[in-house]
C-alpha cells in the first residue's frame, strides 16, 4: 500500500504527539504515592509507547526510501 509523503509526515506528527502524552502519563502514574496500584495502566502505556515508537521508525524509513527512491 502506498501513502503520500504528506500523509506519512502527518501520521508521524500525530503519533509523536501521542507518544509525548503517553510518556507524561507514565511519569505521572509512576510518581503517585502508590504506583503499584496503577501497574496495569503503566504497563499498557509502556506497551503503547513501544508500539508507537516502532510505527514512527517505520514511517521514517518509508519517508527516507521515497526521498532517495
Amino acid at each position: 500500500m502506498s501513502y503520500e509523503q504528506d500523509d506519512l509526515r502527518e501520521a508521524k506528527r500525530q503519533i509523536e504527539s501521542t507518544l509525548h502524552k503517553l510518556r507524561e502519563t507514565v511519569k505521572t502514574l509512576e510518581g503517585k504515592e502508590n504506583p503499584s496500584r496503577y501497574k496495569s495502566q503503566i504497563t499498557l502505556a509502556k506497551r503503547r509507547i513501544k508500539a508507537f515508537t516502532i510505527a514512527v521508525t517505520l514511517i521514517e524509513q518509508q519517508l527516507e526510501i521515497e526521498k532517495n527512491g
